[in-house]
């Protein structure tokens, strides 16, 4: 039965849960981590770690992509991003950063230079050579593309190499409405598709299961909300804690799995996530794979040099993701994944400490893993 508060005279509200107010229950079996799988499968396409980055030009380049793809993971480019408007990244980038160095706590100003970077068209000759720089590297290739521009960039990026296309916008829906010209129909628009495609972001069953009836093979749950740094609840409100996201888009699988006898699509966690133990619970709430932003700014390889921000810093004319300052440490990207850490946080050796929640819970693997038992904090 759902937990349904009265906020009001005739107006309830669903009480929902975010992962820091959960926790994993062990069960009465150990194993040895170096027994434990976190490989997991989207389409033909085998990754050794249930890892998709957030598609931010403050983690993705060309070469961090590559990187990713080599540890195990999945590198989405921003195809509408720096790459795909700057023809010299790296001086954008220095503007970015210079930005913050001189600020004065002014907020805007790193704002407007995004806008600024961003008002430039977008040019499917850079774009289709940063791809083609992951493409030639050997891991598969990725791409984000907004649902106002998925239909017109679609064909291009396809052409270029991308393998795995991901629709990703605040909130994504089934059928895309424009004021201009016809509606973006997901379902058609992927029927007509040779990829698979990952959509979101849902925070909730319904838009879960209508993306899933969409022939999409992964959802997005969450909008990548990380405290600091994304703020689409104080713009336009919106917003569902992450873990009953997470649990309400997994009961969508499990349902639609049945309603289609045997179809299966994965849910991909993107949001309040920022330290190991969260990767953890998001799978333990029925995860498939966890889409990483903040946490990956750490990493020395990350073009935003410390800084964070999502696509949405960008909007024209309403952005709701500042630029932040990651972590006041670098290490490179295999030990960030991997290890060894000498931190007890939970910032350092990110799947090393997924192994071994798996380890000691006793599960071998992810989908075993999604079973496991969980509580409320009081």
């Amino acid at each position: 039965m759902r937990d349904l508060v009265e906020i009001g005279m005739g107006r309830t509200a669903r009480r929902a849960y975010d992962l820091d107010d959960i926790e994993i229950v062990p069960s009465r079996r150990t194993r040895s981590s170096k027994v434990v799988s976190t490989s997991w499968k989207i389409d033909a396409y085998q990754f050794d770690l249930p890892l998709v980055t957030h598609p931010t030009d403050a983690i993705v380049s060309p070469g961090t992509a590559v990187a990713v793809g080599e540890l195990g993971g999945l590198g989405v480019l921003n195809a509408e991003g720096l790459w795909a408007r700057q023809p010299d990244v790296e001086e954008a980038m220095f503007r970015i950063v210079r930005a913050a160095e001189e600020g004065d706590g002014d907020p805007t100003a790193l704002s407007r230079v995004l806008q600024e970077l961003h008002a430039a068209p977008i040019r499917l000759d850079l774009i289709s050579e940063a791809i083609r720089t992951v493409r030639e590297a050997g891991v598969t290739v990725a791409a984000r593309v907004s649902p106002q521009h998925a239909a017109e960039l679609t064909p291009d990026l396809l052409a270029a190499g991308v393998e795995i296309l991901v629709v990703q916008g605040t909130i994504v829906s089934a059928e895309h409405v424009v004021r201009d010209g016809d509606p973006l129909n997901l379902k058609q628009f992927i029927a007509d598709l040779d990829v698979p495609v990952i959509a979101g972001g849902v925070g909730d069953y319904r838009t879960a299961m209508h993306l899933m009836r969409t022939g999409a093979a992964g959802v997005i749950v969450g909008h990548g909300a990380t405290p600091g740094v994304t703020s689409t609840d104080r713009v336009l409100g919106i917003g569902v804690p992450m873990a009953t996201a997470i649990i309400d888009a997994a009961a969508a699988r499990r349902d639609y799995l049945d309603e289609t006898g045997g179809r299966y699509v994965h849910v991909l966690a993107d949001g309040g996530i920022n330290v190991s133990g969260d990767i953890a619970k998001a799978i333990a709430c029925g995860a498939d794979a966890v889409m990483l932003g903040a946490p990956l700014a750490a990493a020395s390889e990350a073009p935003g040099q410390g800084l964070y921000w999502t696509a949405a810093a960008a909007h024209p004319s309403l952005p709701r993701s500042r630029v932040a300052a990651g972590p006041d440490y670098a290490v490179d990207l295999k030990t960030l994944l991997f290890g060894p850490s000498s931190d007890a946080e939970g910032v350092v050796n990110l799947f090393g400490a997924l192994r071994r929640a798996l380890a000691k819970t006793g599960y071998s693997d992810l989908k075993e893993f999604q079973k496991v038992g969980l509580t409320i904090r009081n």
